[in-house]
């Protein structure tokens, strides 16, 4: 269980995000919600959840590519219940960029979400969670190792996540652990209705079907309470798909 754990996590409003809240609250955590844009929907999935439990649910606005935003953030976050002991770097650009459009402003919005932000708001909590013994957890991606056609920037991006938590594993050892799940087909795009592509997709993995957002969150949580000799490591969670090329 997760009483009195009080976590932060980044685009906790909506998709695997919310998931997350809804799961880890459960569990007993008191939950710091950041949303970027999404207010409506961090409102209701807080009224809900503080329904069930008075005042277990905060939610926050921030422009995480903003650097003062995030420092702000950050010491909001510090102060909602006495401080952090668990950060969830969850918040993510996703979309497509061809290698030939690649625009700068691309290039740096998906670098800033995907990986300077986990950075400077890990530096900027680190000192609460060394004194609280804390973990970060970052959501990563299957393709971080090799790479997803038409995604390269986001991928570049993920992968250097996927390197932040090694390095930042033994920066901030033995006070703060560090890992990472790295999801597989959980839930489709937004925009993705091409049927004869999912089925494509769910073929390569082993275990023939999409994961759900459930599992995710069960993977965090074992981040979080029961693997106190890991840190480091990445939780591949993707039914086997990376078993195939």
């Amino acid at each position: 269980m997760l009483a009195n754990k009080n976590i932060l996590i980044t685009g906790g409003a909506k998709r695997v995000g919310a998931y997350c809240v809804r799961y880890l609250h459960a569990q007993g955590a008191n939950i710091i919600l950041h949303y970027r844009n999404s207010k409506n929907e961090a409102q209701a999935l807080a009224g809900e959840l503080n329904e069930l439990r008075a005042d277990s649910v905060r939610i926050y606005q921030a422009q995480l590519q903003d650097i003062n935003a995030l420092q702000e953030l950050a010491e909001m976050a510090e102060q909602a219940w006495g401080g952090v002991d668990v950060l969830i770097n969850n918040a993510s650009a996703f979309y497509a960029t061809g290698i030939a459009e690649v625009t700068e402003s691309q290039w740096d919005d998906l670098l800033a979400s995907n990986l300077k932000s986990p950075f400077f708001l890990i530096q900027a909590l680190a000192p609460g969670l060394s004194k609280r013994q804390g973990c970060v957890v970052n959501i990563v991606d299957i393709h971080a190792e090799r790479g997803l056609p038409g995604f390269p920037v986001y991928s570049i991006a993920k992968a250097g996540l996927t390197a932040l938590t090694k390095i930042l594993a033994k920066e901030l050892a033995p006070q703060i652990r560090v890992n990472a799940v790295a999801p597989g087909a959980i839930l489709w795009p937004e925009y993705e209705s091409d049927e004869q592509q999912k089925q494509e997709i769910r073929a390569k993995v082993a275990l023939q079907r999409t994961g759900s957002p459930e599992d995710i969150a069960k993977a965090i949580a074992y981040l979080i309470n029961d693997a106190e000799y890991m840190t480091g490591q990445v939780l591949t969670v993707d039914g086997g798909r990376t078993l195939f090329s």
